[in-house]
């Protein structure tokens, strides 16, 4: 099938390589032009044949907000807009609204996999009606492995699952922090590689975290390259206030958090393997100055 993409960096490059190699056709446009077939967003929705579907890979926030208002207005009836970033759920159903009073079908389509996703298959959380969700499932089928979409339910619902997908990964990775950060301070030096590559055989913590901090290990052992600063995206935020909103207890989730606010203001180890983490799976990483 025609697909649009709005966005072809680290994530959406990766999109858009699976989609090619399953025989789709993909249209781009990119603030960069040297990624770019169309020279501008309504370029794009003029190149794409009816109904067109338009996958959006920008930044939450204002960025996603104007991309897709200004895509909408090109757009006609029964086309498709997806929004495969990190959105505020609520954001998704507002979106959704507007852009069904226009008769656009909108889809929020949470999306995990980070750098790895191209080679590996991404984790698709899809929110939607029945119908725009069958049209497009050729896509998600191509971006996936065998199981790994799932339509979860209405408009923001996809961004809903993802957003509790992330908080825990949250929660997870300061677990691993904390507990390297022990190992650290050990009184005899221990071999972080090794006991992360042992971890791996039968251990009731083995993942794939733990596979990506063999690879940190292995190429910096002290993780000394990287500041321990690690930035949150928006999802652990909005998971917290929700859990306030709905009485839910989040301790863990919460701790996590604000360990990521605190890791600005210091370089401890447990930060150093945070950053080192996410820059394994999503290429995010502060390095030191050399």
């Amino acid at each position: 099938m025609q697909v649009g993409l709005v966005g072809a960096g680290r994530m959406g490059g990766g999109i858009k390589a699976r989609w090619q190699n399953a025989g789709h056709e993909v249209v781009v446009y990119d603030t960069d032009p040297e990624r770019s077939d169309a020279p501008s967003l309504q370029g794009l929705v003029e190149a794409l044949a009816a109904p067109r579907v338009v996958w959006v890979m920008v930044p939450a926030g204002e960025a996603t907000e104007a991309t897709i208002l200004e895509i909408a207005s090109h757009m006609q009836q029964g086309d498709i807009v997806i929004d495969g970033g990190n959105s505020n759920f609520h954001d998704s159903q507002r979106r959704g609204e507007m852009l069904a009073e226009r008769g656009l079908r909108f889809l929020d389509a949470g999306t995990s996999g980070g750098i790895w996703g191209q080679a590996n298959g991404y984790c698709v959380m899809v929110g939607g009606t029945d119908e725009a969700v069958a049209i497009a499932s050729p896509l998600f089928d191509a971006m996936t492995e065998e199981g790994g979409w799932e339509h979860l339910g209405p408009v923001g619902t996809g961004h809903f699952v993802k957003m509790v997908h992330n908080g825990i990964e949250y929660g997870m990775m300061q677990a691993y922090g904390e507990g390297y950060a022990l190992l650290e301070a050990y009184d005899h030096p221990l071999d972080l590689e090794r006991i992360s590559s042992l971890w791996t055989h039968g251990s009731v913590v083995r993942s794939w975290l733990l596979d990506l901090a063999i690879r940190a290990f292995g190429n910096d052992p002290q993780l000394e390259q990287l500041r321990g600063v690690v930035d949150d995206s928006g999802e652990g935020r909005w998971m917290v206030q929700e859990a306030v909103d709905r009485s839910v207890p989040m301790n863990v989730i919460a701790a996590a958090l604000f360990a990521r606010f605190a890791s600005r203001d210091d370089n401890a180890f447990s930060m150093r393997l945070l950053a080192a983490l996410r820059n394994e799976f999503g290429g995010h990483a502060i390095h030191t100055e050399s």
